[in-house]
């Protein structure tokens, strides 16, 4: 295996930024304006799992946390817990293993689907293997479950176990109605749930059991999170067929080289169902090989054809604007499920943060 290229940690940053901040943009700097101290906290609990008594664990750590987003999940968590006062290490650590999860499901993922980019930079598998990244993920699993158990919470200890099951559920339906257009929209908001949605419920949800929230504001902020989450996954959908690869930091296209239907795909092949080229794609793609559809080098004329095609049909069919009035949709049910709650920084922001993710570019 050819050696990894050099992990030293990144440049220092600009004076009167927060490690939390790097790579935000103003918009989400000011949704997390309510709690961006309390972020920082977190990624200060995060920069300490860099620091094993393993020399070569490290800098694998580091390169992993560096490579996360915008910490969307843990600012959830941090949020809906300040409606009330707490105790607020307990939802520090949460919204550090929540994070944690995310990075854990992230490197599975990609390992999973061979991907060589995340977010414009090599992925872990790509630059140590796929045995590496599969125990780096693992090592991640069990340190949030560890973070986790440090709330002494036993609700929302079993409701991550329970969000775990679901993430692992949800990437294998991906798996077994890859290439399968007959189980993919029945099984779409499922899958879509458990491997996106999911998350953002617990971390919504568990915000509010740590702040010691009445039963009726819990469920409101699950709501939330649910709507949020499945949102956040159908734009995700949507950057794949019409995102810009620099800004998105993945090749677009990528689900359908992957034989996943998402939901532009799926209205295709609905809209016109004798007249797609999404089941040629994926019979050229399985006639070539399971490494046809990975990168360009390596794929046909045809798949590039076929794929282009899919793309520029699902651009030119009306199809964007549907799916968005599916976004407006579950976005809209997020903010109702805060109706009840009252005017204040933390519910102002989680408004926001609906806005974002709705018109979120990467």
């Amino acid at each position: 295996m050819a050696s990894p290229p050099d992990l030293s940690p990144p440049d220092h940053l600009p004076k009167g930024r927060t490690p939390v901040q790097r790579g935000l943009d103003l918009q989400t700097i000011s949704i997390y304006a309510p709690v961006v101290s309390q972020l920082a906290q977190v990624e200060e609990h995060l920069r300490e799992l860099c620091q094993t008594d393993i020399a070569d664990l490290d800098p694998l750590l580091d390169y992993a946390l560096r490579s996360g987003g915008k910490r969307v999940r843990p600012a959830l968590t941090l949020l809906a817990a300040e409606f009330r006062e707490h105790e607020r290490q307990l939802s520090l650590i949460m919204a550090a293993a929540v994070e944690l999860l995310h990075l854990a499901t992230l490197i599975h993922d990609d390992t999973v689907d061979n991907a060589g980019l995340r977010r414009g930079k090599p992925t872990i598998n790509k630059l140590y293997g796929n045995h590496v990244a599969v125990l780096l993920g693992d090592y991640l699993f069990a340190t949030s479950a560890t973070f986790v158990c440090d709330t002494g919470v036993i609700r929302v200890i079993r409701r991550f176990s329970e969000t775990i099951m679901e993430l692992a559920s949800g990437q294998l339906i991906e798996f077994f109605t890859t290439f399968d257009p007959s189980k993919a929209r029945r099984l779409y908001d499922e899958r879509i749930y458990r491997k996106t949605a999911s998350l953002f419920c617990t971390s919504a949800e568990s915000g509010a059991i740590l702040s010691g929230a009445p039963e009726h504001e819990v469920q409101a902020l699950r709501h939330y999170g649910y709507n949020v989450g499945m949102a956040f996954q159908i734009v995700d959908d949507l950057l794949d067929v019409q995102g810009d690869t620099a800004e998105v930091g993945k090749p677009v296209g990528n689900d359908l080289l992957q034989g996943v239907l998402t939901l532009p795909s799926i209205m295709l092949m609905e809209r016109y169902p004798d007249d797609h080229p999404i089941d040629a794609l994926f019979a050229e793609i399985k006639n070539g090989g399971p490494d046809s559809g990975s990168s360009p080098g390596s794929r046909s004329s045809d798949v590039d054809r076929l794929l282009n095609k899919s793309l520029d049909m699902i651009t030119d069919s009306g199809i964007i604007p549907d799916c968005f009035a599916i976004i407006r949709e579950y976005c809209t049910a997020a903010a109702t499920a805060l109706d009840d709650f009252p005017d204040c920084p933390p519910r102002r922001s989680l408004l926001e943060m609906v806005d974002y993710i709705r018109e979120r570019t990467r």
